[in-house]
């Protein structure tokens, strides 16, 4: 064997080390790549999960909007008509009440109207102030030595 073989040789031993080497490190790399892959496929999974719960819910509440909706409707239509109703018992309440007061009130004759003479009294004026609190500020009591208008003073 001569040298030129055994350089080959070793050149070709370096050579299959360098790809196992890579090919080592690319199995390592497709590996985190799968498992990766597996979990995005997991995640994208869930997700999916998820968006049919969050469909079912809109259905769902959509379905209690629409019951809502029409149990209010058919409230409001027989609160308008109790209102209805009640107006029309109320008019006929007032017109009857009025029937009745016209029937018991009769107008005085005209010579006891004549008569009548409205007088409005005359204010008594007193020298004193016009404010009932000046009168308890300086009017003292008597037996507890306070003034009245202080509420919660001394005794």
């Amino acid at each position: 064997m001569s040298f030129a073989v055994i350089g080959l040789n070793l050149l070709l031993v370096v050579l299959l080390v360098a790809a196992l080497a890579f090919g080592w490190r690319l199995e390592r790399r497709l590996k985190a790549l799968r498992d990766s892959h597996d979990g995005f496929a997991r995640a994208v999974a869930d997700l999916d999960a998820a968006a049919a719960r969050a469909e079912q819910g809109l259905a769902d509440l959509r379905a209690a909007t629409d019951e809502a909706a029409d149990s209010l409707a058919g409230r409001i239509e027989t609160a308008k008509a109790l209102a209805a109703r009640l107006d029309q018992g109320v008019t006929a309440s007032s017109t009857r009440i009025a029937d009745d007061v016209e029937r018991v009130v009769q107008p005085a004759p005209a010579p006891v109207r004549e008569r009548m003479v409205f007088t409005r009294p005359e204010p008594a004026v007193t020298p004193r102030s016009k404010a009932r609190v000046d009168d308890d500020l300086f009017d003292p009591d008597p037996e507890a030595g306070r003034l009245r208008a202080i509420s919660g003073g001394r005794r």
